[in-house]
């Protein structure tokens, strides 16, 4: 039986939530003209971004609309996307975040999140756009949803776009 980390009467214990660590991760962003003047191949475009902040109390909450903002941005649906890099900071948080996006979760987190992977602090950011542009490229994807959830309420999306 693990103890619950922050209410003693919570679900959020050591096992439901991504380890802390060690990693980097190294995403180059460039202008279209850059990659064909210095030979490189981009792997994928950023077609929209929305960032959003929610009470600190419930942060991890921050990527619903942040997602909602990057759809509209990006002129999609959810049904547009093929598949989602969802921040797992701690399993309850994901779950919300999936149940209020109504998420398909055939298309979340396809070969593993950061409960599973780890969290590197300083690196998410880059490994989940990263992991998405990748996962496009390997799977024919078409559009991507990453998402982070950030301490204190902020939450970010990026809408990607297979190229």
């Amino acid at each position: 039986h693990l103890r619950p980390a922050f209410d003693s009467n919570g679900t959020v214990t050591a096992g439901t939530s991504s380890p802390l660590t060690d990693g980097a991760a190294f995403v180059f962003v460039c202008s279209e003209e850059f990659a064909a003047e210095h030979g490189l191949e981009p792997m994928a475009r950023i077609k929209s971004i929305g960032v959003s902040g929610c009470a600190p109390e419930i942060m991890g909450i921050g990527p619903v609309s942040a997602s909602q903002k990057a759809l509209e941005r990006a002129g999609l649906s959810l049904n547009d996307i093929d598949l989602i890099e969802l921040n797992e900071a701690f399993a309850a948080q994901s779950l919300a975040v999936i149940g209020e996006l109504d998420l398909d979760t055939d298309k979340v987190n396809i070969e593993g999140g950061a409960i599973a992977l780890g969290h590197p602090l300083g690196a998410s950011g880059a490994r989940i756009t990263g992991k998405a542009a990748q996962l496009m490229q390997k799977n024919g994807a078409e559009n991507a949803l990453a998402t982070l959830c950030v301490g204190g309420g902020m939450g970010m999306a990026t809408v990607l776009e297979r190229v």
